[in-house]
């Protein structure tokens, strides 16, 4: 089997906190050959550092998710992440974007903390990983003006959305839900995808594939998904892990 590079997952949650270092421990044995760990705020990104740190196959981002700004946009976030984005196992800033699934979203602060951090990714020239959820229109709108490097995590969308977003140059994610029964557009949105601009994820602990469902997911698992992806494009499982390792690679200038 073909290394895994898992370009989305959150090994920082409170889900991996009994067993964390005995897992990932367990992940090259596995097949796992690279990790890209998503920040979700600024006490994160410390988090996942010291995990980079310690695992020479994990790498970083650094960003604030949409849902993290209840209390505001922190006033001296744009300085932090600057500088949390100088480790030397930072990749991306991410994952950043918009989400307007949950009510009491703000969504003016959430369209300015995603500007802020597509200039600083601008500046630090550094690919961004995108989080869009309930908010195709605004997402694709400031995406259009940006026109940022980056992946399209977890993808969600229409065909003609993915579509878009690969000719805006980026590329794009999938998980689990490829393997879910009612993937129907989210495998119509795959089958657009050219193979070059297609990368898997877990996003785990959450979004585990079948036969997991409904588990706390690992990378090891991405396998299913790799399975599911090979059965739409008509290759086999282990030419999509390798394209999509060497995708990986080149999305987060691991070359």
């Amino acid at each position: 089997m073909y290394k895994i590079f898992d370009t989305h997952v959150h090994y920082t949650d409170n889900a991996f906190d009994e067993d964390r270092d005995k897992l990932i421990t367990s992940l090259p044995e596995k097949g796992v050959g690279l990790v890209m760990q998503a920040c979700t705020d600024l006490e994160d990104a410390e988090k996942i550092q010291d995990l980079s740190d310690k695992y020479d196959f994990m790498y970083a981002s650094v960003g604030i998710h949409p849902e993290n700004i209840a209390d505001g946009i922190p006033k001296d976030a744009y300085e932090r992440l600057k500088k949390l984005a100088a480790h030397k196992k930072v990749r991306a800033i991410g994952e950043i974007g918009l989400d307007y699934h949950y009510e009491g979203y703000d969504r003016q602060a959430q369209i300015e903390l995603f500007r802020m951090q597509l200039e600083l990714a601008r500046k630090l020239s550094l690919p961004v990983i995108v989080h869009s959820r309930d908010a195709s229109e605004d997402c694709m709108n400031i995406l259009r003006e940006y026109k940022p490097t980056g992946v399209m995590h977890c993808f969600s969308g229409s065909a003609e959305t993915a579509k878009e977003v690969i000719a805006l140059g980026m590329y794009i994610g999938f998980t689990g839900v490829l393997t879910f029964k009612n993937a129907k557009k989210a495998l119509k949105a795959l089958a657009v995808v050219p193979e070059d601009r297609l990368v898997l994820e877990t996003d785990c602990p959450y979004m585990a594939p079948v036969p997991y469902r409904g588990n706390r997911c690992d990378s090891s698992m991405i396998v299913h998904t790799a399975q599911a992806a090979a059965g739409v494009l008509g290759k086999t499982t282990d030419e999509i892990l390798k394209q999509t390792f060497e995708n990986g690679c080149k999305l987060y200038n691991l070359l």
